[in-house]
């Protein structure tokens, strides 16, 4: 017996079922049910407005975030006819229909077009044109691409890849100039990189870069070019344009910790001559303040002339390098108090955010079929997990066909990932790039775990492009990549 069968066939099994947490919101907690809507008077924005700072825009795919709101979450276009459709709460002030949104994407893809504001203003984020950074329209999100529970409830999250951007550029009752404003939002803390800029907050109203003090938005990543925090990041800071701050100075600040819970709470304030920095963990615990004090100490900031425009995903000036999950997030007139702050965390708590378990479009959804998947360049190789080794990293290659199940025996699963040995076959860290690497990775529900398989290609829907068989080489070990659909032998596969 060679050692890649003995390998394969003494492999055990990495993956175990985690214990689930118990979630408590202290006094708020008890409003609050896991299978029901909270209370009218525990959810975000009518705690805001309790508190006289009320919501001028309320944004969310997963939830309401008035205990009275039934409208409209977001909207949804299908790529087969390009019909759409809006998703509402299951219920007043209740999560989101996601049930409705998987029937009406069954058996094609959908992205999210329109996010809907709660709040009455009208402050819609829709497709972010062009900017001074980068031209447009940006891309819309993979409606499916970020699964999530909230209170025991399928829903989506936004799920920005580089490219991706939404905006609103003429709102209502959004803070301009100096005037005080709160801003949070929810994001995947796990979900983040180094590209300019992933934002959510108060930006410029022309798409250009107008100079300092001409945003206040909330920014998650890793990009060190402005201001940077302790550890490696991810950090919350604020976008005040031309500068990502971490404190009163540009560059280092030390107590700007890195946050990466995989719900994250972040918060941006600010008044005239103060602004502060919270964050925490969206599903258990408070807050801790990162930074509360004087504008940066750079001309062009105090005061501040910030414009009122909305940006999902991007910069001002719609520079979209950037990645993250957007789950909810809000905007306010005035500035919020601590105890006002304090309770909305302990409403979020409340909502019981967790992982999809999977289905509706989640991460490891099952179904579907299993085979192996064959190369189209000789019909003698196929795609392999390297040793059958079910570890994070390991590479998906191309291998002589031979019939070892937990090496070439992959299910085309029913949310859109190709699985094996309790992983999914992934993009190497969601670069879209053309040559970047197919590795395989514990299955998270990502976009860049998602294929169709189409015309005979694997398609990555987020990319729109193919795994790839490089220079059609067909010596065992070659490490499969992406790269732009071009219809050649090298991008054929026969799937089960």
């Amino acid at each position: 017996m060679t050692l890649r069968s003995r390998l394969r066939r003494a492999r055990k099994a990495l993956l175990l079922a985690g214990a689930a947490l118990a979630l408590t919101a202290g006094a708020l907690a008890s409003a609050a049910s896991t299978a029901t809507p909270a209370s009218a008077a525990s959810l975000p924005c009518d705690i805001y407005a309790s508190g006289g700072t009320p919501c001028v825009a309320a944004h969310s795919t997963t939830r309401a975030l008035y205990g009275s709101y039934n409208g409209p979450l977001y909207q949804v276009r299908r790529s087969s006819d390009g019909a759409t459709a809006s998703i509402s709460p299951l219920s007043a002030g209740g999560v989101a229909n996601a049930a409705a949104q998987d029937s009406f994407c069954a058996g094609t893809t959908c992205v999210i077009t329109e996010i809907y504001d709660q709040s009455g203003h009208g402050n819609n984020l829709t497709q972010a044109p062009g900017g001074g950074a980068a031209g447009g329209p940006d891309n819309l999100a993979d409606a499916t691409a970020a699964p999530v529970t909230v209170g025991g409830h399928q829903a989506y999250g936004v799920y920005v890849a580089p490219g991706t951007g939404y905006r609103d550029d003429a709102t209502s009752g959004i803070a301009t100039g100096d005037q005080p404003e709160g801003e949070y939002a929810i994001f995947d803390g796990t979900h983040y990189n180094g590209g300019c800029c992933f934002d959510y907050g108060n930006a410029e109203t022309n798409n250009n870069d107008n100079g300092n003090g001409h945003m206040e938005a909330i920014y998650f990543g890793t990009i060190k070019v402005w201001g940077y925090g302790t550890g490696s990041g991810p950090w919350i800071m604020a976008d005040m344009e031309n500068g990502l701050y971490s404190g009163v100075n540009a560059g280092y600040n030390a107590n700007d910790p890195t946050t990466s819970y995989r719900f994250t709470t972040a918060m941006i304030e600010g008044e005239p001559g103060q602004w502060a920095i919270l964050g925490g963990n969206a599903q258990s615990g408070g807050l801790s303040t990162d930074y509360s004090g004087p504008r940066p100490n750079v001309a062009g900031y105090n005061p501040m002339h910030k414009e009122g425009a909305i940006i999902l995903g991007i910069g001002g000036d719609n520079s979209n390098g950037s990645a993250g999950t957007f789950y909810e997030g809000v905007m306010t007139s005035g500035y919020p108090s601590a105890a006002t702050e304090n309770a909305v965390q302990a409403s979020i708590v409340a909502a019981g955010y967790a992982p999809s378990s999977g289905g509706g479009g989640g991460g490891g959804g099952g179904g579907g079929t299993t085979g192996p998947i064959v190369s189209g360049v000789n019909g003698s190789d196929c795609v392999d997990l390297a040793n059958a080794s079910a570890t994070n990293g390991n590479k998906v290659q191309l291998y002589t066909c031979d019939n070892v199940p937990a090496a070439q025996s992959w299910t085309l699963a029913s949310d859109g990932s190709v699985q094996i040995d309790g992983g999914c076959m992934d993009i190497t860290g969601a670069n879209y790039s053309n040559g970047t690497p197919i590795q395989w990775y514990s299955c998270w529900g990502g976009a860049n775990q998602k294929w169709q398989s189409v015309n005979g290609q694997l398609v990555n829907p987020a990319s729109g492009k193919c795994l790839d068989d490089p220079g059609f080489n067909t010596a065992n070990g070659t490490q499969l990549i992406l790269w732009s659909c071009n219809g050649g032998a090298n991008q054929r596969w026969r799937v089960p």
